[in-house]
């Protein structure tokens, strides 16, 4: 009697395991999406310094690729995660809605009809139950006392002091208590006769409510396994045609990598094979050409070096600007507008640092070489035989002159701070 209070227990813990599963897919989606941030910030991260640093030609392009695989398969696993709770944890919640109705002095519905069933289902047989329990403990009492009445009685026949009227009234007891002994256990016989008769009846009630129990509990263990399967395909990558055409990508780009042509790059943009400026004869000029003397020389000791220059203007068939040199360009024509309205040699190298420096200062084991920086030379402007000059086709005009083509372009890099001089030169800031 009240064991049923297990099955009724039952469908509470229903209620919670429901709980529990969204939990447990919350935490999930939880993940996927930290898993899918974090492959897009290091994608990001290695992007910039990859592009940023000495590494060239096909090679880089298969090694980005991994960084756009990482970009797509954060997608996709913000997708997983957009599923499991807008699919999964709302079919779960929804389907707890429907299948457990709150009360309003507290539990569930379910639960309260489960309990009202076994218990009318168990309350006939409960008190037949309860009268066998009367009738065998009255038996069990006349069947004592009827031993205790026959053990002094005959102790007392062993007794001479006794008269035998007290005798008389020892065996009299004796007979009542024989005679209780068989209207206690015709009575106990009797209710558990009709106590096994109720059984069968009380089975039959009993297990007709279980069964409705058994079928809710059905209900709610067909749709855990229902979701699971579902959690599990949007969990399942591996089936996802697009996740299979990431990696086959990525095989194809890494395969692309071809060192040969990498290399035949290096030597036509940073090798033998890169455009020539080669020094031409130079006619002098008093205005284009201004020298200093030695005394202006030392005073301006602290002067600029331009390295990296590459004429773009008057070559033809030159190939695209080598990777390794300064984006900066200088029109010659705009030369005083750029001096008053910014510096434009602030560019790259200020806005350009790594990534490991300005973003995540976690990775300090990752070089901080640039693509854009210059390579220093023992040559400056003092010297008058500088290959890389540029000159016209006569070898007589200074690139710098405001009259010259606005084709021309020099591409240039201060390695320190110089202040301007004259009233036509420019002051610069180092990088």
């Amino acid at each position: 009697v009240g064991n049923y209070k297990r099955t009724v227990k039952r469908i509470d813990d229903g209620h919670r395991l429901c709980n529990d599963l969204m939990n447990c897919i919350h935490e999930r989606a939880r993940i996927e999406k930290g898993y899918a941030q974090q492959l897009t910030e290091w994608a990001k991260r290695w992007k910039q310094l990859v592009e940023k640093g000495p590494q060239y030609g096909t090679v880089e392009r298969a090694w980005c690729a991994f960084m756009s695989e990482a970009e797509k398969v954060s997608e996709l696993h913000l997708e997983v995660k957009g599923s499991l709770m807008n699919e999964d944890f709302e079919k779960i919640k929804n389907w707890q809605k429907e299948a457990f109705h709150k009360q309003m002095m507290g539990g569930f519905k379910e639960t309260k009809e489960a309990e009202d069933g076994f218990r009318k289902a168990q309350k006939p047989w409960a008190k037949k139950l309860k009268e066998v329990e009367a009738a065998k403990k009255a038996y069990h009492a006349a069947c004592k006392e009827e031993k205790l009445a026959i053990s002094r009685e005959t102790n007392s026949k062993a007794d001479p002091a006794l008269n035998p009227e007290q005798l008389k009234k020892l065996q009299d007891k004796v007979e009542r208590s024989k005679q209780d002994v068989l209207k206690t256990k015709e009575k106990y016989e009797k209710s558990l006769k009709e106590l096994d008769n109720a059984t069968p009846q009380y089975m039959e009630n009993m297990e007709q409510v279980f069964e409705q129990c058994q079928q809710f509990e059905e209900k709610r263990l067909r749709f855990f396994r229902e979701v699971l399967l579902e959690v599990q395909k949007h969990l399942d990558l591996s089936n996802v045609a697009s996740y299979k055409n990431i990696y086959r990508d990525l095989e194809q780009n890494i395969k692309t990598a071809d060192a040969v042509e990498d290399l035949r790059w290096f030597r036509a943009n940073q090798g033998p094979g890169m455009s020539m400026n080669w020094p031409q004869f130079e006619e002098w000029s008093a205005d284009l050409n201004r020298t200093l003397s030695r005394r202006e020389k030392k005073k301006a000791s602290d002067g600029v070096t331009l390295t990296g220059i590459n004429q773009t203007g008057d070559q033809t068939g030159v190939s695209q600007p080598n990777k390794h040199s300064s984006s900066l360009s200088v029109q010659s024509n705009t030369v005083q507008s750029v001096q008053s309205s910014y510096n434009p040699f602030e560019d790259e190298e200020d806005t350009g640092s790594t990534v490991s420096e300005k973003e995540d200062n976690k990775i300090k084991n990752v070089s901080s070489y640039e693509k854009n920086q210059s390579y220093p030379t023992d040559w400056s402007d003092e010297e008058s035989n500088n290959p890389f000059s540029s000159t016209d086709a006569n070898g007589d005009t200074n690139p710098f002159d405001e009259d010259t083509s606005p084709a021309m372009e020099v591409r240039v890099r201060a390695l320190y701070d110089y202040e301007g001089q004259e009233q036509d030169e420019l002051s610069f800031k180092a990088g």
